[in-house]
């Protein structure tokens, strides 16, 4: 019988929870580690309308890099979107599991995905905390790209309706960082990477005036993130092939609409 505390086990030989930011919520937030597992739904967030599709499809665990309890919840109401899944989980009998900062760190993760999107080589952690792990990454384009071009390669390789950039570069861009999700405090590091082109999400307005030479792109808090739902089914699916191992049907969970 495959349990939760297996299930979990696989996850943090992949990205473990040691690796966690303090103010993060890594982990399993809702169910018992000896719970039996027979199914695993996974999503980018645990909103509602996942755990509906988990009680529709019969997974009694749900897998997503984005925590649904993040922060200390006062009150659990179903009027608030993060307490009606809480209480439908709990329902339900569903445990739920985030990798989250810990799926950030490791460079097979969220940032290292991100580097593939744009076939970087000589790829290492941008901030790096120990032996390969760390916030971000950093590498070197295959050709030399003007800004115009690297916009382009960006909206077309993650999938873009828009972006935010600021002033484009004079010069030709050649060595990339990046980091997924909220990446403002990496901008710093990028810098000092060499880079002349950093790509993340959430970037405040005063982050856009840049130095000559160096160039934001906010592609997006979602889309530099959600190819981490790929990698986490792949390594489900690998340790147990003969496990109901399901994304979700619904991916776009994203809470920003474009216009």
């Amino acid at each position: 019988m495959i349990r939760v505390k297996d299930v979990t086990a696989v996850i943090e030989r992949f990205a473990p929870l040691s690796l966690q930011e303090k103010w993060d919520n890594s982990g399993l937030c809702i169910g018992s580690p000896e719970a039996p597992v027979t199914s695993v739904l996974l999503g980018l967030d645990c909103t509602p309308e996942l755990v509906d599709e988990a009680v529709e499809t019969g997974a009694d665990m749900i897998v997503t890099h984005h925590p649904l309890i993040f922060s200390g919840l006062k009150k659990i109401s179903p009027d608030d979107p993060v307490g009606l899944a809480v209480m439908k989980a709990v329902s339900a009998g569903i445990a739920v599991y985030a990798a989250h900062t810990t799926a950030d760190k490791v460079l097979a993760g969220v940032s290292g995905a991100m580097a593939a999107k744009l076939g970087l080589t000589n790829v290492e952690v941008l901030d790096p905390e120990g032996e390969g792990v760390g916030l971000g990454v950093v590498g070197d384009l295959p050709e030399p790209l003007t800004a115009r071009q690297a916009a382009e390669l960006v909206k077309e390789r993650f999938a873009l309706k828009a972006m935010r950039a600021s002033r484009p570069v004079d010069g030709l861009i050649s060595r990339v960082a990046m980091c997924g999700g909220s990446g403002s405090s990496l901008i710093g590091k990028a810098m000092e990477a060499g880079a002349q082109l950093y790509l993340c999400g959430d970037v405040s307005y005063h982050h856009f005036f840049t130095r000559n030479g160096f160039m934001i792109m906010d592609i997006g808090h979602y889309e530099s993130e959600v190819q981490i739902v790929d990698i986490l089914f792949s390594l489900l699916k690998k340790n147990f092939p003969t496990f109901a191992v399901r994304m979700t049907r619904n991916i776009y969970s994203n809470p920003i609409y474009y216009y």
